[in-house]
């Protein structure tokens, strides 16, 4: 069965990596400015988010490295390379096709799939090669 190839210490490395991609990628320097202008909300407003946002977010990380885990392990080849491979299939056979049709259905800008999307991918490369190192 493939739940048993699970390494849960990589999942959870995987879920930290995600939530410090997410820091990182939506902080003053980089894309912070331009997302709260895409989402109409000002930096206050996003200081202001409740702090189970940030946990309901990591446990939906542990969700998404544990299935990222799962198709590695399904891959057969762990390794750096498959996470990556798989990492980025992920992102664009479903992460970046299903988000478009959501900004397309929901009204909105290409900027603000580019700047989720840019976190999207670079999350899920993240954690596919730390899952495809730790195994």
């Amino acid at each position: 069965m493939l739940f048993a190839n699970v390494n849960w210490v990589a999942v959870l490395v995987s879920a930290v990596a995600s939530m410090v991609v997410g820091f990182l990628w939506y902080s003053p320097p980089l894309f912070q400015k331009a997302y709260l202008a895409e989402i109409g909300k000002t930096a206050e407003d996003a200081a202001a988010a409740p702090p189970t946002n940030y946990l309901i977010s990591f446990v939906l990380a542990i969700v998404e490295a544990f299935f990222l885990s799962t198709l590695i392990s399904a891959m057969g080849n762990p390794g750096v390379g498959s996470g990556l491979a798989a990492g980025f299939m992920v992102w664009l056979g479903f992460v970046a096709t299903t988000s478009a049709a959501n900004s397309l259905f929901g009204d909105r800008t290409f900027r603000l799939w580019y700047v989720q999307n840019g976190n999207h991918l670079l999350t899920l490369l993240a954690m596919g090669a730390i899952i495809g190192v730790m195994g």
